[in-house]
């Protein structure tokens, strides 16, 4: 039997409805994105990683390391690696739908930040028409300049958009103040209803929301020079797993 492929659209609203996290109070499960790195690299990508949390380019602090031979799903970090465990930000569609916010994801691309203000997209690939994870894609073009956003705070990031409806504007904004002082932040833009969000068109009646990429963090860490592979959308965990980044 041949399986139909799998989009990712269709991938982020099959995990987006598994998500039980909840900001207020800290638990449940969430979206995360699994990294490789040579464990000789290690403290260098730690220290990166905290320089770009500090930066404020990041979804969440929130981290965990996997060591050589142990497993986390259906993966098993190999010989010479660390795996790096990060939120990914499909997780705020979760917490969305979890609130009964009607969305459309629509996709990852890369934004244009100027003295730290996200000003527009120039680039963008639809989930709807790739099988790939965009920001895995657009990490390995080595378009971001991230780190640049972190010293000058102008430069591009990588972000992701989806549309919700107009009529649940009263519940995004109550999702938006429960985020405040939560584990996961990285609000970049919420548009006006039938309005472009950062330059990109929304369906009639729906409001764009676009948010920080998960992958920021990693791209930094390649920006410095530090090879790595990364596995984008990867699975479900608990949110007490994790540890915050500042704690290494």
């Amino acid at each position: 039997m041949i399986l139909p492929l799998k989009f990712v659209n269709q991938k982020i609203e099959e995990y987006a409805m598994q998500v039980t996290y909840d900001p207020r109070e800290g638990k449940g499960t969430f979206v995360y994105n699994l990294t490789l790195i040579p464990t000789a690299d290690l403290e260098a990508a730690i220290a990166v990683y905290k320089d770009a949390f500090k930066a404020g380019v990041c979804v969440s602090g929130l981290i965990r390391f996997i060591p050589a031979g142990e497993e986390i799903g259906d993966f098993r970090v190999q010989e010479g690696m660390t795996g790096i465990v990060t939120v990914c930000s499909s997780t705020l569609d979760g917490i969305l739908m979890n609130r009964g916010v009607p969305l459309n994801p629509i996709g990852g691309g890369v934004v244009e930040i100027e003295q730290r203000i996200p000003k527009r997209f120039t680039h963008l690939i639809r989930y709807e028409y790739t099988t790939i994870d965009p920001l895995q894609v657009l990490i390995s073009q080595e378009i971001t300049s991230i780190t640049d956003v972190m010293r000058k705070g102008s430069g591009t990031i990588l972000a992701n958009i989806r549309e919700c409806h107009m009529e649940a504007e009263h519940l995004i904004g109550q999702v938006m103040d429960d985020l405040i002082g939560s584990s996961f932040t990285g609000i970049l833009d919420v548009g006006l209803p039938n309005t472009p969000a950062l330059g990109v068109e929304v369906s009639p009646q729906y409001m764009g929301i676009v948010a920080l990429g998960g992958s920021n963090p990693i791209a930094a860490i390649r920006e410095a020079g530090i090879p790595l592979t990364m596995y984008a959308i990867k699975g479900l965990l608990e949110i007490e797993t994790m540890s915050e980044i500042l704690d290494y």
